[in-house]
């Protein structure tokens, strides 16, 4: 399957002049830290980027909470940290989780960029 990919890239960059060929290059599959990176420059890139300072923040948060649940003997404290610890982690994870849907949306629109690519070099090869 792979090779078959291939085979039809190879294809695709043959029919595209230079500057189509350089833009299909552009949409190669990113590796992690290129999808981070293209989610913070994307046009939400500031929303990102503030959600991840708040992350950030909000991690620090845990980890006074856990601190102080080591360290108190009391029990409604011990309930009150744990909570707090709690709440952090779900908020953690709700901020992980959008940064990771814009992520997966540059994706979708990578390949509906390739795919429109796709679509006018087999334009172009059947009008000549």
């Amino acid at each position: 399957m792979k090779k078959e990919m291939n085979k039809i890239d190879e294809l695709i960059k043959e029919t595209l002049d230079t500057e189509e060929a350089r833009f299909y290059d552009e949409l190669e599959e990113q590796n992690l830290m290129g999808k981070l990176g293209q989610a913070h420059r994307g046009k939400t890139g500031w929303l990102v980027s503030i959600m991840t300072v708040a992350h950030l923040l909000i991690f620090v948060a845990f980890i006074y909470c856990i601190v102080q649940f080591f360290n108190t003997q009391v029990t409604n404290e011990l309930v009150i940290w744990s909570a707090a610890g709690f709440i952090c982690m779900i908020a953690m994870a709700m901020l992980k989780l959008y940064v990771w849907m814009q992520m997966d949306k540059n994706d979708l629109l990578r390949e509906l960029k390739r795919l429109e690519l796709q679509i006018s070099a087999l334009s172009h090869r059947l009008d000549k």
